[in-house]
């Protein structure tokens, strides 16, 4: 009678062909050699399409911002016709002749046309009368006592400014009431954020 208590022989396990065994760590190398590049992949195709984002962005400003230093010139000549036209008041055309009423229009259509092209490429006026001040367009010259009006509101403004796309070209020179009652939080909150352009000052100090 055979021994029951012998113990029955572990299985052996078969011994993997060599060429086999090659076979398949070549399999894994490859296999973690096309995860890799399909990283790298996606990694550069991510990278592309930010650079193509940045171009166009890039580009966009180019050709919004291309005539930044001739525009900052040309403001000078639309503010010398403005207040050529200013210079003229009311009595002193009913009384000028002809001659004088023919000037002014003149120089009245000569300042229309300016403008229409400034704002041909993006550059308009800043005249912000009985707006809340905005320290990114405009520059507070001095404080005006007036409490008929909220603290902060431009009371006077003594030369317009200019911008260009959503950027100050020269900001606007005015007076601050100060003495009513302060703006709420609500219409302060709905006020643009747009900074100044690099490297031109505007005074924040109302």
């Amino acid at each position: 009678m055979a021994d029951e208590t012998a113990q029955t022989p572990e299985p052996t396990v078969p011994e993997l062909d060599p060429v086999v065994d090659q076979g398949l760590q070549r399999i894994a190398a490859l296999e973690k050699e096309a995860a890799d590049l399909k990283d790298q992949l996606l990694r550069t195709l991510a990278e592309m399409e930010n650079l193509r984002r940045r171009t166009e962005r890039e580009i966009a400003d180019a050709r919004t911002y291309a005539v930044t230093n001739f525009a900052r010139d040309i403001v000078g000549a639309a503010d010398n016709l403005t207040r050529a036209v200013a210079a003229v008041d009311a009595e002193a055309r009913a009384t000028g002749g002809e001659a004088l009423i023919s000037l002014v229009e003149g120089v009245e259509l000569t300042e229309r046309e300016l403008m229409k092209a400034l704002e041909k490429h993006g550059v308009s006026r800043v005249d912000p009368a009985g707006e809340k001040f905005d320290p990114n367009f405009h520059q507070a010259m001095f404080e005006v006592p007036d409490p008929s009006v909220p603290s902060g509101t431009v009371v006077q403004v003594m030369q317009v400014g200019f911008k260009i796309g959503e950027r100050v070209l020269r900001p606007a020179l005015v007076g601050v009431g100060r003495g009513g009652p302060k703006v709420a939080p609500t219409e302060e909150a709905a006020q643009p954020e747009t900074p100044p352009e690099s490297g031109h000052r505007v005074d924040k100090t109302v």
